[in-house]
């Protein structure tokens, strides 16, 4: 496995085997992953076995890799088709409504785990950018919190340059907007 143009340290190496290549992504890049998924999903459960399917698919296309990215890169590419692909299904839009259902005959009441991580997800700024419709959400996501570069974004997206560049600045503006009108 020749995956050597890691960002982070320690480098992989080609003298390592397949599986330690991969626990090495995972440990450099699970969290990563799992926190890219849940910008889909909104849902920590269900981000968490996107991530390990992710990983699943990474190990399966691993001789794939061509280097021509960063690691990290093609990782989130991989991760991004794939939360797509799923938010595509209708295996997600029937839970999604199975879920809402259960929520309304249950009522309002909450487990301690879902209180702690309401109150986490109640910083305003994470509010409101998770209000934003999807293609600005992984736009945010992808320059504010993994601080890729805009032409990375571009490559991990399958998106024109230019249409990230004009996302970003609808994304910014859509949160400025929301902020100052305290939604």
């Amino acid at each position: 496995m020749h995956l050597q143009s890691f960002s982070r340290k320690p480098v992989l190496t080609a003298a390592m085997t397949q599986e330690e290549t991969m626990e090495q992504l995972m440990k450099e890049y699970g969290n990563d992953v799992l926190y890219l998924c849940y910008t889909y999903v909104k849902e920590w459960n269900l981000a968490e076995d996107l991530a390990q399917e992710v990983f699943i698919k990474v190990y399966e296309k691993a001789d794939t890799f061509k280097g021509e990215a960063k690691v990290k890169t093609w990782l989130y590419k991989i991760a991004a088709n794939h939360c797509k692909d799923y938010v595509k299904s209708a295996h997600y839009r029937y839970s999604m409504v199975t879920h809402k259902i259960q929520m309304y005959i249950k009522g309002t009441s909450s487990s301690v785990e879902e209180i702690a991580l309401y109150r986490d997800e109640k910083k305003m700024l994470s509010q409101h950018i998770f209000k934003l419709p999807l293609k600005y959400r992984e736009i945010i996501f992808l320059y504010y919190y993994e601080e890729l570069t805009l032409q990375e974004i571009s490559n991990t997206l399958n998106t024109n340059l230019s249409t990230v560049k004009s996302r970003l600045t609808k994304a910014r503006s859509l949160l400025k907007d929301a902020i100052k009108g305290g939604k």
